[in-house]
């Protein structure tokens, strides 16, 4: 597996389940978190045969926070429809979390079983590198986000995840990805023939306990034999 240029590896950290591990959730934080800002509601979903790969992104300077030094997963210049997008670093980080996939391959996870989760930035990278992965995964779980390089989706899209269950979920208070973003995001995918689950909670920029449940239930549908 081709590694990204220019960025180390990525440190993670694992939550498992119990009993035999036959799935993993590679799980990516929002901006200005780390890998551990997931790990409780991890904990809360409780699924068994499962086990979470939580990553911390590097430390950039983002732009659209006055060139503040941050852990994020790509630079950001904005989070409005149009705005410019770091297109370098958002494939960059695709090669990374394309070779967490191939890590949990060698620990005898297929990609089917495997599900690619994200909140905010980390949703949008979990979006991205999903689409465009070359081996049907289980799921895509993408929280309180955005679709990037939605312009570039028709020519790269990969055929193995073209029918890959899809659950967007999104606050309709939320001030930081507005929701629009967000509904322009659905409509691209569906246009483009994805299967889009899309939930909408009463809850700011966030996760809220319905959505928890929505969460457990869809990862344990991915997961059934």
């Amino acid at each position: 597996m081709q590694t990204a240029p220019n960025l180390p590896t990525l440190e993670t950290i694992e939550i498992v389940g119990h009993g035999e591990i036959t799935s993993s959730v590679i799980w990516l934080h929002g901006l200005g978190a780390d890998g551990h800002d997931f790990a409780p509601l991890v904990r809360e979903l409780n699924l068994p045969h499962t086990r979470f790969i939580l990553p911390h992104a590097p430390h950039l300077a983002v732009t659209c926070n006055g060139g503040y030094v941050m852990r994020a997963w790509y630079d950001i210049y904005g989070l409005e429809i149009g705005s410019k997008q770091d297109e370098n670093g958002i494939r960059a980080m695709q090669l990374q979390i394309e070779a967490l996939i191939a890590q949990e391959q060698q620990r005898g996870i297929a990609p089917n079983r495997i599900v690619l989760a994200g909140f905010s930035q980390g949703g949008a990278i979990a979006l991205h590198t999903a689409l465009r992965f070359s081996q049907q995964l289980a799921g895509v779980l993408a929280l309180s986000t955005y679709l990037p390089l939605k312009s570039t989706l028709a020519a790269e899209t990969n055929a193995a995840n073209q029918h890959v269950p899809i659950f967007m979920a999104h606050g309709t208070f939320d001030s930081v990805i507005g929701l629009d973003v967000a509904l322009s995001a659905v409509k691209a995918l569906k246009q483009a023939g994805y299967a889009v689950t899309w939930h909408e909670y009463a809850m700011a920029h966030s996760v809220c306990e319905e959505e928890i449940t929505d969460i457990q239930d869809f990862l344990s549908q991915c997961f059934a034999l």
